[in-house]
């Protein structure tokens, strides 16, 4: 999964095809959690791109999208949002599956 290195990518992915946003930080345990499934989840998804999102490096765009718990999950769709899975809640690889198919 590539890392956002910086806003002006962010617009740029969000604005452009499919895109999956998941935000998390290095301290997060339930973000270390889900790390190891989520190349079989970009596998099993190959119609997105997914971006890691540092929580802490941008922190001002994470309340802009109010993102507020991590790790979580923010669909885009050429500039639209289409979904998002955001909660401070423990993900497991099928709730981020069921997300994803239900986009």
């Amino acid at each position: 999964m590539k890392h956002l290195e910086s806003v002006e990518e962010f617009n740029e992915l969000k604005d452009n095809g499919r895109t999956i946003f998941m935000f998390s930080a290095d301290w997060c345990g339930d973000c270390k959690f889900i790390e190891p499934v989520m190349p079989e989840i970009e596998a099993a998804h190959e119609d997105f791109t997914f971006s890691h999102v540092d929580r802490d490096q941008f922190i001002d765009l994470c309340a802009d999208l109010a993102i507020f718990g991590i790790p979580s999950f923010l669909a885009f769709e050429d500039g639209e949002e289409i979904g998002r899975f955001v909660s401070k809640d423990r993900k497991t690889k099928e709730e981020i599956n069921d997300f994803i198919d239900a986009l």
